[in-house]
Formats: C-alpha cells, sequence, structure tokens
C-alpha cells in the first residue's frame, strides 16, 4: 500500500510536469508566433528608420546648401549696397558738376550778353564815328588819317569781342552738352544698379 501511494505520487508529478511542459510550449510556441507577427512591423520600423536617417541626412546637407547661398547671397548684398552707394555718389557728384557748369554757362552767358551790347555800343559809336567823318571831311581833312586809324581799331575791337563771345558761347554750348550726356549715362547706370539690386 505504502509503494502504491509512492507510485502514484510519481505518476501525479510526471503527469504535472508534463502539464507544465506542455504549457511551456504552448508559451514558446504562442511567444514565437508573436514574435513572428512582430517581425514584419519591426522590419518595416527599421526601414522607415533608415529612410528617417537618409533623410535627415539630405536636410542637413541641403541645411548646409542653403546657409552657403545665403552667406553668399548675403555677401553678394553687401557688394550691391556698396555699388548702390558708389553709384549714389557718382550721381551727386554728377549732378553737382552740372550745376556748377550750368551756373557757369549763365555767368558766362551774361558776359556775352554784355559782350553783346558793348559790340552794339562799339557799332553805334563807330557809326557815329563814320557820320561824323563823313560830315567834316572837308573841315577836317587833316585829322582824316587818325579817324581812319581810329575805324580801324574799333572795328578790330568789334570783330574780337564777336569773335570772343561766339567762341564763348560755343565752347560753353559744348560743355553743357557732355555734362548733359555725362548725367544722363550716369542715371542709366544707376538704374541698371536699382534694378539689378530689385531682382535679388
Amino acid at each position: 500500500q505504502g509503494l502504491q501511494r509512492e507510485l502514484d505520487g510519481d505518476r501525479q508529478r510526471r503527469e504535472k510536469t508534463e502539464d507544465v511542459v506542455a504549457a511551456l510550449k504552448r508559451c514558446i510556441q504562442l511567444v514565437e508566433e508573436e514574435l513572428d507577427r512582430a517581425q514584419e512591423p519591426l522590419a518595416t520600423a527599421l526601414q522607415k528608420l533608415q529612410e528617417a536617417e537618409k533623410a535627415a541626412v539630405e536636410s542637413e546637407r541641403g541645411m548646409k546648401v542653403i546657409e552657403n547661398r545665403a552667406i553668399k547671397d548675403e555677401e553678394k548684398m553687401e557688394i550691391q549696397e556698396i555699388q548702390l552707394k558708389e553709384a549714389k555718389h557718382i550721381e551727386e557728384e554728377a549732378d553737382r558738376k552740372y550745376e556748377e557748369v550750368a551756373l557757369s554757362w549763365s555767368s558766362w552767358r551774361e558776359r556775352a550778353e554784355v559782350s553783346e551790347l558793348k559790340c552794339g555800343d562799339l557799332e553805334e559809336e563807330l557809326k557815329n564815328v563814320t557820320n561824323n567823318l563823313e560830315a567834316t571831311s572837308e573841315k577836317y581833312s587833316e585829322k582824316e588819317d587818325k579817324y581812319e586809324e581810329e575805324i580801324k581799331l574799333l572795328s578790330d575791337k568789334l570783330k574780337e569781342a564777336e569773335t570772343r563771345a561766339e567762341f564763348t558761347i560755343d565752347d560753353l554750348e559744348e560743355k553743357l552738352a557732355q555734362a548733359k550726356e555725362e548725367n544722363v549715362g550716369l542715371h542709366q547706370t544707376l538704374d541698371q544698379t536699382l534694378n539689378e539690386f530689385n531682382c535679388i
């Protein structure tokens, strides 16, 4: 009877052990199945992680390119700002020179008008002298040479004054036209620089 109980106990322990082993096998099978099911999402996740890392590298590379481009653009902007300041300075200098030429032209114009008035006075004086000579040629024949010399001097002075006035006017007109051309050219250069600056 004691032996029977011992055998029964061994059988029960064996059955429990077998049950535990069977349960462990089922558990392992379930874990393996779960692991198999998890492999695909894990592979997908790893692929997405690799893609994300690649995208991050590309993004960082793109950021460096953008930063380099921004630095170049900033340097270009600084250069263009300097060029713009120089162009404005040139324009101001051209305007100043143009004003100086215009004032000089006005002054020379006034002088030319004064010279023309003097020429008119000389012509009138010459006419008066000529008339006086004609009226008194018989009475003052001994002074004829002197009057002729005076007439010659007055005529030479008149021609010289007219020539000087013509040269002065021509020279000033040429300078004024040149200043206008330079001013137009400088304005065109400034407009081109401003257009390039605005296109950035």
